[in-house]
């Protein structure tokens, strides 16, 4: 059941991704290390998908839906290549190597980001995060948040 269960959803993923042109592809520096795919859904949107090792002492991941340059107020100087802002919501999840807590909740994004006139994108953003906190030490759950981190995130793009 279980290896059914995952061959469907690698079969679903990479449907996916072979239907779908990616963005951007790369990495972000920040809270820890973290594997970076960022997908276009037309000119004002964008889909934010992260993958990492926060402290190198666990998994985390997190999805956000981005709204790039919200209230029209796009930067004034684009002239080699392109400045957008974007902010957006979506869910994260952490858990450390440890087990002995968990973490899902609601994430949010707040970003800049710099398209060159080549295929690299550079950008920083904030990644709070609003959630649930689990133990497994007798603590029960609580509310957390996660104050998040900046971070520095380099990307190949895709059909520049």
């Amino acid at each position: 059941m279980k290896k059914s269960l995952l061959i469907a959803i690698i079969a679903l993923v990479c449907g996916t991704m072979a239907y779908a042109q990616p963005r951007a592809i790369g990495g972000r520096l920040g809270y820890g290390i973290e594997a970076s795919y960022e997908h276009g859904l037309g000119e004002k949107n964008m889909v934010s998908l992260e993958v990492g090792v926060p402290f190198f002492s666990g998994l985390e991941a997190a999805a956000t839906y981005d709204w790039i340059d919200p209230f029209n107020t796009a930067f004034p100087w684009n002239e080699q290549g392109e400045w957008h802002w974007y902010m957006g919501v979506g869910a994260a999840v952490q858990a450390p190597f440890a087990f002995n807590s968990a973490f899902v909740g609601a994430a949010g994004r707040f970003g800049v980001e710099y398209d060159f006139w080549f295929p690299l994108q550079l950008s920083i953003d904030w990644r709070p995060s609003l959630g649930v906190a689990f133990t497994s030490a007798g603590a029960g759950f609580g509310y957390d948040l996660y104050g998040g981190a900046l971070g520095i995130g380099v990307r190949y793009l895709f059909n520049q």
